[in-house]
């Protein structure tokens, strides 16, 4: 198998960019889900990052890696701040499904905090994510 066929944990942000798209509620609510860093964008819009990685060292089995994942809500106003946190959360917290190359075994909140920057309120979301790479092989590692 490529290697730009395999898809591991280090893939996780495409995933969770796929699934914050797909809910109408997130979706419909930013103008733009950004990785890692965006220098200019129109409010609100969410960026998101690999944060953090626990892998699961295992042998012969499809590694179920935990991976954390820092989403960042930027809105013009407070109350529309919290309303999209709540929304990603709502997205996100729970949810199990294959898609992308992964398996998404588990999403949970584990953090979270608000600050202001740059003309923006920012609500600030770290999940752990339970993850497996549905092309990955071990036998051809």
């Amino acid at each position: 198998m490529a290697a730009t066929e395999r898809k591991t944990c280090l893939s996780a942000g495409a995933l969770i960019r796929d699934i914050l798209l797909l809910n109408q509620e997130v979706a419909g609510n930013v103008t733009k889900i950004f990785p890692v860093f965006t220098p200019r964008a129109d409010l609100p819009y969410i960026v998101y990052r690999r944060a953090g990685l626990e892998p699961d060292p295992n042998k012969g089995r499809l590694p179920r890696d935990v991976v954390a994942v820092e989403l960042s809500c930027y809105t013009a106003g407070y109350s529309e701040g919290v309303v999209l946190a709540e929304a990603v959360r709502s997205a996100l917290e729970g949810v199990q499904t294959s898609h992308s190359g992964l398996s998404l075994r588990s999403c949970v909140l584990t953090d979270a905090e608000e600050y202001f920057d740059n003309d923006a309120y920012v609500q600030s979301l770290t999940f752990a994510l339970r993850i497996s790479g549905t092309n990955f092989n071990p036998q051809t590692n």
